[in-house]
């Protein structure tokens, strides 16, 4: 390379300094100097993430919409760690210290000194662009974002923010503390020092990595939620009732949950999200939702959180609705 040209490339590096997106691989943490995580969504997933993230020796950021999904969030954490010391799993020390290094709140601002955000709310692409829009502001230019999104498009996602370059899926699977495996999903302009980073972090968290291509649902939800939404279809048609598809499955397929279980377990309206973005990304009538699940949804017949779905959880034991 000429004298002329090292100058332009040094002068083209230094310009490029502090600007999301760029290719500099010095510009990127290395996970193992990631000290502060935030989590967007105090729910099911997004307390799993901060508390596995916080156990892992992470400072942890959590924010919902309010005070009091927040401190729903922090309870459920409480609550799921000291299951785990009761059974020796982690050691009450351990806890103790995992629990000082969440700080909750319910303005983006608390995610000002964080390396990585991960986004856990409501499988909606809408809601999550605006997540976005409102976050950016506070991050630092050098910040990575990450999705927990289990179907959206990640490069569509990523094209809502200032820095797609630094931009990716990280799917956790439910209940985070116990599931071992982790989608990491790459948009198009993913840089690859964003990617190795995630993907040490991930490790670092105690999960397993699965890399996935970014097509509808990728590779769980894409083989998973037609199989839920083909049982749905079984119970629909009368072929079964709820207590026998689920048995049926359980019991012929060795499956540890039945699949109109682990749609209530799962969400019925994350079932249809689901289920929608693979018939119109994939444009295939195999995956149009089942008019049952549809139903469902409508009446707000959502599984286990809306404490009816395929079972009924008022009483002791869950009682199949049909």
């Amino acid at each position: 390379m000429s004298t002329i040209a090292r100058r332009e490339a040094t002068a083209s590096e230094k310009a490029a300094r502090g600007k999301p997106g760029n290719g500099s691989v010095a510009q990127f943490p290395a996970a193992a100097t990631i000290r502060t995580l935030g989590v967007i969504g105090a729910g099911q997933m997004g307390n799993g993430i901060a508390h596995v993230s916080a156990l892992a020796g992470l400072n942890v950021r959590m924010l919902d919409v309010n005070e009091e999904r927040v401190k729903a969030g922090l309870e459920s954490i409480k609550r799921n760690m000291g299951r785990q010391a009761e059974r020796g799993k982690i050691s009450d020390d351990d806890m103790n210290a995992a629990l000082k290094r969440i700080k909750t709140g319910i303005d983006y601002k608390i995610f000002s000194d964080c390396d990585v955000v991960i986004e856990a709310a409501t499988e909606n692409e809408q809601v999550k662009r605006e997540i976005f829009k409102a976050l950016i502001p506070s991050l630092k230019p050098d910040a990575i974002v990450c999705t927990n999104t289990s179907s959206i498009s990640i490069t569509r996602l990523a094209a809502a923010t200032d820095r797609p370059g630094r931009f990716m899926g990280m799917h956790f699977m439910n209940p985070v503390p116990v599931m071992e495996l982790v989608e990491l999903i790459r948009g198009i302009a993913t840089e690859e020092p964003t990617f190795q980073t995630i993907k040490e972090l991930a490790l670092r968290l105690g999960k397993k990595a699965a890399v996935a291509e970014d097509f509808p649902a990728f590779i769980v939800n894409r083989i998973l939620l037609p199989m839920i939404n083909e049982a749905i279809y079984t119970l629909y048609e009368g072929v079964g009732s709820v207590a026998a598809i689920d048995t049926a499955m359980r019991l012929g397929a060795r499956h540890p949950m039945g699949p109109l279980e682990l749609a209530d377990f799962i969400g019925l309206d994350t079932c249809l999200a689901v289920m929608h973005v693979l018939h119109d990304g994939l444009a295939d009538t195999k995956y149009r939702p089942c008019p049952l699940l549809v139903k469902y949804v409508e009446a707000g017949w959502l599984g286990r959180k809306s404490g009816r779905g395929f079972y009924d959880y008022s009483g002791e034991t869950p009682v199949p609705t049909r």
